[in-house]
């Protein structure tokens, strides 16, 4: 599987919000448009209902317009009174006050069957006059109502496409203009009315005036019409109108959708006023929507019968307006995908920027010195950015430098512990060496006598403490390193602690002394001063430091002094590992100084710091002249400040002496130690 490689935050930016919209939009416009095209639909079939009601109306009206036209002119005065010589004439002029509707107007005798007058030709529109309907005679006083008029179908003539029994299709609505405009191009209702003329007291039945009408229906429906064109079917199912001529005559039986054109019958029988779908009803099995309503039939032998007038109309013709609407949703969809496309760029520019200019920032920090962090943006999280970035980057300089130093001072102290093993190394071989020949000679008896032999045996020991010392020195470097240098801390007497340590020097070391001449100057106050401290270990740090001014003093000497000095103290227990009230130091503040000084070679005081950390020593000439390993200083800091003491060192420089002042905190009542 191809692993595919990081992209860029604005292309990122820009595929999410596109992934996010354009599904948004797309199921926003189907929902439009579906919401649409059910709202178009509604409207189609509530306009096709109240259009079939209209239809329907419209038959009713004209059927009984043409009842009242026609029994009007049949009891015309002017009919009965005017010679039969002028007939033609009369029906003529009656034919032009008729409505327009009227295809043609004859008079008929009733006795002949033979046309009297007429307006559209000799041949007769009734072919055979009712005369058993009417009543020969009438008498004056009474009128003719409804009732008197006789109703019957014209069917049309067949059109010229039907030949051998085929029919020529036409699907509705387009059809020629000759077939729309004739009568003969739908059904007609044929009305005949009686006409009774005076004989003596009573008029006799003599004449039937008849008139033609074809149906006044709607045979067409242009593209975005919702009145439909109009379809007529008898209860029976026979089809009465429609605008393709085959269908007029046809029963509902026959046609494809037969069952949901019988559903619409019996809904309108049952006074049902409302639409439904048409799937098969044209021939090219286009979906139809019709709405249906129902009139009583106007037939004089169907009393009790009805008409279904349906307004059909295509679906697709009904919803025409929704080409527009999806016309407009997609010009519409394609414009908000533009318009996010582009806020996505200026919103993705706005949010990417920043980002580089920060990533370019970031970049130049490890390769060269930027200005500065970059600032001021519109965004207040990129500017919170910055600052963070700005100060990480502070921090990470200052730890660069702490640990370029520290990578300096560690360089320094790898330089100092191989100085050191080098020193060490003579330091330790030195005195072996002596043990190792001082013996040699005792055993070869190379000595010439007794006293000799113990002189050579002296020097063996002495050697060997030296070399003990030095070993015991490292080892307790280590164990300061460690963590696990112990103290033993009591309450002891420092005075004496000291006299103790100058006593010591002053003997291991009386050759020295005397061999340089040196003098000691003892401190004249002897009174005990009470420490918390572990006396053999400050011990060894009087002996340290009584030791170095011995060895780097040539000549002069040594003095020792004590005082004591008032010091602020933040919490006095710290020093007396929490004693008790009667012999706790809570609240002291007086401090022990003891200062070694003498008249040495002194110290560079560049030098002077650095020699209280391990395996620190002058320079070279120094070591090599003088000896030593470099740890006495340092083990004696680590031991004072185990015992919340300190040690200190001052020079004015080379050849001018040196001080070393060692302090501690007192015990307050020392006396009262000392007397139990």
């Amino acid at each position: 599987m191809v692993k595919l490689g990081p992209s860029s935050f604005r292309r990122i930016l820009l595929s999410r919000i596109l992934l996010l919209s354009v599904p948004v939009l797309l199921v926003g416009e189907y929902v439009t448009y579906r919401k649409a095209r059910s709202t178009l639909l509604e409207t189609a079939r509530q306009n096709l209902t109240e259009s079939a009601g209209r239809k329907a109306e419209t038959i009713e009206q004209w059927a009984k317009s043409l009842k009242s036209n026609l029994i009007g002119a049949s009891e015309s005065s002017m009919l009965q009174s005017v010679d039969p010589k002028n007939y033609q004439r009369f029906i003529a002029q009656l034919g032009q006050r008729l409505p327009a509707q009227v295809d043609c107007l004859q008079l008929t005798n009733i006795k002949t069957n033979q046309t009297i007058a007429s307006t559209c030709g000799q041949q007769p529109i009734q072919k055979s006059l009712p005369t058993n309907f009417w009543s020969q005679q009438q008498q004056q006083e009474l009128l003719l109502d409804e009732k008197s008029v006789f109703i019957s179908l014209s069917w049309p003539k067949p059109p010229e496409g039907k030949q051998n029994g085929e029919e020529k299709i036409l699907d509705a609505p387009q059809f020629p203009e000759t077939s729309k405009n004739s009568p003969d191009s739908q059904v007609s209702l044929v009305l005949s009315a009686p006409v009774y003329t005076r004989q003596g007291n009573v008029r006799q039945l003599t004449y039937a005036l008849s008139l033609k009408s074809a149906l006044p229906v709607q045979t067409s429906a242009p593209r975005g019409s919702l009145a439909g064109y109009t379809v007529a079917i008898d209860q029976d199912g026979t089809i009465l109108a429609h605008p393709n001529i085959d269908r007029v005559g046809r029963n509902i039986d026959q046609e494809a959708d037969a069952g949901r054109l019988k559903s619409i019958v019996r809904r309108a029988i049952a006074g049902g006023q409302a639409f439904l779908h048409l799937f098969s009803f044209e021939r090219n099995g286009v979906e139809l929507l019709a709405g249906y309503a129902a009139i009583p039939s106007p037939l004089a032998k169907q009393e009790n019968s009805k008409w279904i007038i349906l307004a059909v109309s295509r679906l697709d013709y009904a919803l025409s307006g929704l080409e527009e609407i999806q016309q407009v949703l997609f010009n519409l969809i394609v414009g908000l995908v533009a318009a996010s496309i582009i806020a996505t760029l200026y919103l993705s520019r706005d949010l990417a920027r920043p980002l580089e200019k920060l990533r370019d920032y970031a970049l130049k920090v490890d390769t060269e010195a930027p200005e500065g962090v970059p600032q001021n943006f519109k965004i207040r999280e990129f500017n919170q950015l910055a600052e963070a970035i700005n100060s990480m980057v502070l921090r990470l300089r200052s730890w660069a430098g702490e640990l370029e130093v520290a990578t300096q001072e560690a360089q320094v102290a790898n330089q100092l512990k191989d100085e050191f093993l080098r020193n060490i190394s003579h330091e330790l071989r030195t005195p072996l060496n002596g043990i190792i020949g001082f013996i040699q000679f005792v055993r070869d008896g190379y000595c010439d006598d007794r006293d000799e032999e113990v002189e050579f045996l002296q020097r063996a020991h002495d050697a060997a403490i030296h070399l003990l010392n030095i070993i015991n020195d490292i080892l307790d470097i280590a164990k300061i390193e460690s963590g696990t240098f112990s103290l033993m801390l009591e309450v002891i007497d420092l005075t004496e602690v000291l006299t103790e340590a100058t006593d010591l020097v002053a003997v291991q070391q009386a050759a020295q002394i005397e061999e340089k001449g040196l003098k000691f100057n003892l401190p004249d106050d002897r009174e005990p001063v009470a420490v918390h401290a572990d006396p053999e270990k400050l011990k060894q740090v009087f002996v340290n430091v009584l030791s170095n001014s011995v060895k780097f003093t040539e000549s002069g000497s040594i003095t020792i002094s004590t005082r004591l000095e008032s010091r602020k103290l933040t919490d006095a227990s710290e020093f007396n590992g929490g004693l008790s009230e009667s012999g706790s130091r809570r609240g002291e503040n007086e401090w022990i100084v003891v200062t070694v000084k003498d008249t040495g070679i002194g110290i560079d005081p560049e030098q002077q710091q650095k020699l209280f950390q391990p395996f620190v020593m002058g320079d070279g000439s120094t070591t090599r002249k003088f000896g030593g390993n470099g740890l006495g200083l340092a083990i004696s800091r680590k031991i004072l400040e185990s015992m919340k003491g300190n040690i200190a060192l001052h020079s004015a420089g080379m050849n001018q002496g040196t001080s070393v002042m060692i302090s501690l905190p007192v015990i307050q009542h020392s006396n009262s130690y000392f007397a139990k």
